[in-house]
């Protein structure tokens, strides 16, 4: 089922409560402002619509508790908002799920779904687990994973274990490693690749991260795990989280991501249709944490989905 619904048409003032206070002000206002397009959330802080404390700010502003925020109309078109799931979806979801306490949820995202609804996309994955644990006040990502990245995914069920889990993924307490497919065969068992990396975007408007000097620190381990005749399946193991880091590291190395359209070698992507892998070979398999209550740590794997475990089987086989 959907409703219409449409965002706020005059101008707002808000006070920031002290459980709000600390959120960047474009994440709030992304959260906020639900089916605003971000380009213009960031349009409208970079014009000085919007303002706090009657003055302009950045968008790393950090809210705080107290500050009075003015935000202009945003109106965009009627949005479709989904308030019911399909069963299969349901379904899909329910089985994803490797654990659930009181703080927080930890499931296997499947690939193909948006971790969020976009202007594109009408229902990712934190607007379906809102419907299906809708007694639930408060229910937030903690970090991300793209569409067609499968694997681990934290959802927050207070503000207190968001944070909590954010400063820990800040403070690169997290230990995140992914499952993938890569070109060819790497050097070394274990190699450590260390390439600043810049967002870009090209001339026809699609979205790239190239490595580049004065782009953002980043570095990525990659330790051989099973090698086949033209590739290897490899953990890759991030000491920071940057937008396709993985991607852009392994590619940069001459060794792109199996199935990997933006960053790839396309005749190797072709060879490996040929072998039934349909989707990109980037899964994130296991994550380590301090849990935002107990404090100890805790580890939580995902299982390669059916999908890209018959394509490793494939591999065996045929290099056996």
């Amino acid at each position: 089922m959907a409703n219409t619904t449409h965002t706020f048409q005059s101008v707002q003032f808000i006070e920031i409560r002290a459980d709000q206070a600390g959120q960047r002000i474009d994440n709030f206002l992304i959260t906020l402002e639900k089916g605003i397009p971000k380009s213009r959330i960031y349009r409208a802080l970079r014009s000085g619509e919007v303002r706090v404390n009657k003055g302009r700010i950045k968008q790393t502003y950090r809210l705080q508790a107290g500050d009075l925020l003015r935000i202009p109309p945003l109106k965009v078109s009627e949005k479709v908002v989904i308030t019911e799931l399909s069963d299969s979806l349901s379904n899909a979801l329910q089985q994803s799920i490797l654990f659930e306490d009181d703080a927080m949820l930890v499931i296997n995202k499947p690939s193909g779904l948006a971790v969020h609804a976009g202007s594109q996309i009408q229902l990712g994955v934190i607007e379906a687990m809102r419907i299906m644990r809708s007694e639930n006040p408060f229910l937030e990502l903690v970090h991300r994973l793209d569409r067609d990245t499968s694997g681990c995914l934290i959802l927050a069920k207070s503000r207190a274990a968001l944070l909590n889990l954010q400063q820990q993924m800040r403070q690169a307490e997290t230990d995140k490693r992914y499952l993938t497919l890569t070109k060819g065969h790497w050097l070394s068992q274990q190699n450590i690749v260390e390439l600043a990396l810049q967002k870009n975007t090209l001339t026809a408007g699609e979205r790239m991260v190239v490595p580049d000097i004065n782009g953002k620190p980043s570095k990525t381990l990659f330790e051989v795990k099973q090698t086949f005749s033209d590739c290897q399946l490899v953990i890759a193991k991030l000491f920071t989280g940057r937008t396709h880091q993985i991607r852009v590291h392994s590619a940069s190395q001459t060794h792109p991501v199996a199935g990997d359209e933006k960053y790839g070698d396309r005749a190797f992507n072709k060879q490996l249709r040929q072998r039934g892998l349909k989707r990109l070979f980037l899964h994130a398999w296991q994550l380590s944490f301090n849990h935002p209550v107990s404090g100890k740590q805790v580890t939580f794997q995902a299982e390669l989905p059916e999908s890209l475990a018959k394509v490793i089987n494939q591999l065996e086989r045929s290099y056996a």
